[in-house]
Parts: C-alpha cells; sequence; structure tokens
C-alpha cells in the first residue's frame, strides 16, 4: 500500500503527529531563511510603526499593497528564470510597454475589458521571444533579456506615441485589481498567483524539470528531458506574469508614462534573491519571492515615514537604493556559502551516526504505531479490536526496549533522548 493510501486511513491524532513532524523538517531544510525575512519584515514594520505611528495607517497599508502587487507578482514570474540559473532583465519595461500598448488602444476605442487581455498576450509573446533567443539561439541570457528590454521600451514609445497613457479610475477596472471599497484586494490576488505558481513549482512536471535544470543541465539533458522547451516555457511564465503585473500597474497608477519600466525588474529580481531562490538555480521559493518583494516596499515606505517624521534631509528613495544593494549581496553571499557547505563531503563521528540512527529508528517504530493507533481506534468489532491493542502494546515495549538499550550507548557521548 502506498505512503498516500496509508495516510488516509490514519486517525486524526496520528495524521496531525505526521503532518507536524514534516512541517518541522521543511522549516528546518528549506524555511530557514525565509522565517528569517519574514522576522525582519514583521521587525522593520514594528519599528517604522514606533517612529512613525502614521506608517501603519489604513491609507498607508493600502498604498504599499498597491506598489507591492505589481513587483510581488513580477517576482514569482521571474523566480522560475531564475530557478534555471537564468535572468530575466526585460520584465519592468515589458509591464510597462504591456501597459502603455493596451492603454493607447482603450482610449482609440477599444473597451477596457479587452486590455487585460491584450496585456497578458504582449507579456506572453516578450517571454516566448526570450525563450527562442536564449534556448534556440544561445544567446546569454543577460545579452537576451537587455536586448528586449530596450527593444520593449522603444517599440512602446513608437507605437504609443503620446507621452503617456490613462486608464479610467473609480471602475470595476479599478475595484477588482486595486482598490475594493478601501480593501487592497491586490493581495487576493497576490496570494492566489502565488499558490499557482507554488503548485507549477513543486507539484507538476513543469517544475521538476526546470528546478531540475538549475541544478544540473546537462545532466537533465542526457536524461532525456527537453531542456530547450522547458527553458522557454520558464521565460514565458516570466512574461506572462509581467503581463498580469501591467494588469494591476493599470488599476493602481492609471497615468502611465510610455517608454519608462527601468529598475522595476531589479526591485523585483531583488526580492527574488532576498527570498531565498538560489542565484545558480536550482533552488527556487516562492513564498520568499514574494515575502522579498513585501520587505523592498516596507523599507522604501517606511524610511519615507521616518525620514519626513524627523526631518532628516535625505533622499528616501536613494537611501532604499543603498540598503536594498547591502541586502541583496548578503542574501546571494548566504546562499554561496549554504552551497559550498552542502558541496563538502561531511564524514559523520561515530556519536552523530549514533545520533542518525537512533532518530531513523525512532520514526519507524511512531510510523509503526501511527498505522497500529489508527486501527485500534477505527475497529468496532471488539475481538479484532483486543488483537490490535495487543499488537499496539508489542509495539510500544519494542520502542520502550530499543530506547533502554541504546541509552547506554547514547550516555558515552551525554546525548539525551527525546520522550
Amino acid at each position: 500500500m502506498s505512503d498516500k493510501a496509508i495516510y488516509q486511513k490514519l486517525c486524526l491524532s496520528r495524521k496531525t503527529r505526521r503532518f507536524g513532524v514534516k512541517l518541522g523538517d521543511v522549516l528546518v531544510n528549506k524555511g530557514k531563511q525565509n522565517l528569517i525575512i519574514l522576522g525582519a519584515l514583521f521587525g522593520l514594520a514594528l519599528g517604522f510603526t514606533i517612529l512613525s505611528p502614521a506608517f501603519l495607517g489604513s491609507y498607508n497599508v493600502t498604498s504599499m499593497s498597491q506598489s507591492l502587487a505589481p513587483y510581488a507578482i513580477m517576482a514569482i514570474g521571474v523566480t522560475f528564470v531564475i530557478a534555471t540559473g537564468g535572468i530575466d532583465l526585460s520584465i519592468g519595461t515589458v509591464c510597462i510597454a504591456s501597459s502603455a500598448i493596451a492603454g493607447k488602444l482603450y482610449m482609440m476605442g477599444m473597451p477596457l475589458w479587452m486590455t487585460i487581455p491584450v496585456m497578458l498576450i504582449i507579456g506572453l509573446i516578450f517571454g516566448i521571444i526570450n525563450g527562442l533567443l536564449i534556448a534556440k539561439l544561445k544567446l546569454p541570457a543577460f545579452i537576451a533579456t537587455l536586448g528586449t528590454m530596450m527593444f520593449a521600451r522603444g517599440l512602446s514609445a513608437l507605437i504609443v506615441v503620446i507621452p503617456s497613457v490613462f486608464y479610467p479610475t473609480q471602475t470595476w477596472f479599478n475595484s477588482a485589481f486595486s482598490n475594493l471599497y478601501g480593501f487592497p484586494i491586490g493581495l487576493v490576488w497576490v496570494i492566489a498567483l502565488m499558490l499557482i505558481a507554488m503548485f507549477v513549482m513543486y507539484k507538476t512536471k513543469v517544475g521538476r524539470y526546470v528546478l531540475a535544470i538549475g541544478s544540473n543541465e546537462e545532466a537533465t539533458r542526457l536524461s532525456g528531458i527537453n531542456t530547450d522547451k522547458y527553458k522557454i516555457i520558464s521565460y514565458a511564465i516570466a512574461g506572462l506574469f509581467a503581463g498580469i503585473a501591467a494588469i494591476f500597474w493599470s488599476a493602481c497608477f492609471p497615468t502611465v508614462a510610455a517608454a519608462t519600466g527601468n529598475g522595476m525588474e531589479l526591485d523585483a529580481i531583488a526580492g527574488v534573491y532576498i527570498g531565498g531562490t538560489s542565484a545558480t538555480g536550482g533552488i527556487a521559493s516562492i513564498v520568499g519571492s514574494v515575502i522579498g518583494s513585501a520587505l523592498l516596499v516596507v523599507i522604501r515606505s517606511g524610511l519615507n515615514f521616518v525620514l519626513s517624521s524627523f526631518n532628516i534631509p535625505l533622499n528616501s528613495t536613494y537611501l532604499t537604493y543603498v540598503l536594498t544593494g547591502m541586502i541583496v549581496v548578503i542574501a546571494v553571499l548566504m546562499d554561496t556559502i549554504k552551497n559550498k557547505n552542502a558541496n563538502k563531503v561531511k564524514i559523520l563521528t561515530p556519536k552523530e551516526t549514533l545520533k542518525k540512527s537512533m532518530k531513523e529508528c525512532l520514526m519507524k517504530f511512531e510510523n509503526s504505531l501511527d498505522v497500529a493507533v489508527s486501527k485500534f481506534s477505527f475497529e468496532k468489532d471488539v475481538n479484532k479490536k483486543a488483537e490490535f491493542k495487543k499488537e499496539l502494546d508489542v509495539l510500544n515495549n519494542e520502542k520502550i526496549a530499543y530506547k533502554a538499550e541504546i541509552t547506554k550507548e547514547l550516555n558515552k557521548f551525554n546525548i539525551k533522548i527525546v520522550k
């Protein structure tokens, strides 16, 4: 019977135990950096609130949410590219180009709802172009996306002609993607898109192959996987999410200037690196990318409030750039150190070997107890219930005997057994 089938037949208490163990393993092995930046996020928010109570006012929270949505969505999309070991410098100008071109068509008489598929299609086309240039023509990702970044910027200016385009305010468009009666609806969309991206990254073939390419592209190709195809898909996803970000940008900031967007991609990419996605590929954190983007938005807004409150003659935007640069360097440095430590061959000492063996044996006992306890809990027949009770007692006695036996060895190293 498969582990999934066994899990479905466990009673609630044993399901809870297994979930707790699995969650603990994930947090210890994969979630350390996410917990660190989440703690930093709340710490900064608390600090800025103490220094300037207006920081957590309803107006500023809504404003930060509106700023966060486009950057977080771009960060989610570009996480797929960075997970392959690539980079996409075009997402910022593609986002604005999508918004500007769709806005121009709206001003020429196209229905407002049509701007949504137009922005998505433009973003997707640029993503596919990037993928083809990199996967098929073998251009370096930096050069290819730098070229499409400049191309998107110039093309939007040529098509739009006028300096800025204007979207309507106080319509269903704004309520659906920006501000729903005072509620920052963009956060709901960000969470929904984050969950979809997590499913694609961790539960589908596309995500697994994207991570495999980032870990070792040549080995992935030799195993029979069409690496070019999945690299194109990863850049297409980044382009599509740039188009989605354009929708939220248009709803939050109705005046869109053509031929802009430079620098937006750097904020999105910085959020991805801060969130724990490896700069060399193979490791990706969708949640971390969103938290990293939120951290940058909080820093930008908080510094503006604090500098204004204390009349400090510094430009908050430039100071944000300084802090962002420092944070990105530290995040990438942590990733580099982590990768170096992971690649080291570690020889276990007798103490570590015994401790590891103890944990594995105790885990086997607990897994057997999960099944035995569940059988005893669900069984209604008295005779069978008695049999399961005996089985349960035998397992408990074996577990106690094992602990007693291994205690003698563990005491030599002063290791305590956790009950």
